[in-house]
C-alpha cells in the first residue's frame, strides 16, 4: 500500500474552503476571550481617580473644622446632660423641702417660705426643661 503525500494545490477546492471556514470558527471562538485575558481582573470594583486623590489644603482645612464643631458640639451636650442630672437632683430636694414645710403648715396658712419654694421649684423645673430641649440625641 502506497502512501501519498497529499499538497494544497491537490486539495479539492470544497474541501479547503471548509478547512478555511472551521479555522476562522475556532478563532472567532478562542481569540475574544484571549483578548480578554491580557489584563488582569481584579476582584475590587472600579474607582475614579477623583474619589481616591487625597484632599487639598482647603479641603482638609474645612474637615478639621467639622470635627472640631463636632466635638465641642458633644462636649456641650455632655455639659448639659451632667447640668440637668444635677438640676433634677436640687428638684428633688426641693420638692422633699416642700413637702415637708406643707405638712408643718396647717390647712389655711402658708408661710412665705412655702410660696417661695415652689417658685424656685417652678424656676428650676422650668430651666431643666429648656435644656433637655437644648439636648440633642439624649439617651
Amino acid at each position: 500500500m502506497k502512501v501519498h503525500s497529499m499538497q494544497a494545490s491537490s486539495l479539492q477546492p470544497w474541501v479547503r474552503a471548509l478547512g478555511v471556514g472551521v479555522l476562522a470558527v475556532a478563532v472567532a471562538v478562542v481569540l475574544p476571550p484571549m483578548v480578554g485575558a491580557g489584563a488582569p481582573q481584579s476582584s475590587f470594583p472600579h474607582v475614579p481617580p477623583e474619589i481616591t486623590r487625597l484632599p487639598d489644603s482647603n479641603q482638609v482645612n474645612a474637615i478639621n473644622a467639622k470635627e472640631t464643631a463636632s466635638q465641642a458640639f458633644e462636649a456641650a451636650n455632655t455639659e448639659r446632660k451632667k447640668q440637668i442630672a444635677d438640676d433634677s437632683a436640687k428638684l428633688l430636694k426641693l420638692a422633699t423641702d416642700l413637702k415637708t414645710e406643707v405638712d408643718k403648715t396647717n390647712k389655711d396658712t402658708l408661710s412665705i417660705n412655702v410660696i417661695r419654694k415652689a417658685e424656685a421649684i417652678e424656676k428650676l423645673a422650668h430651666d431643666v426643661k429648656e435644656k433637655m430641649k437644648l439636648t440633642v440625641g439624649a439617651s
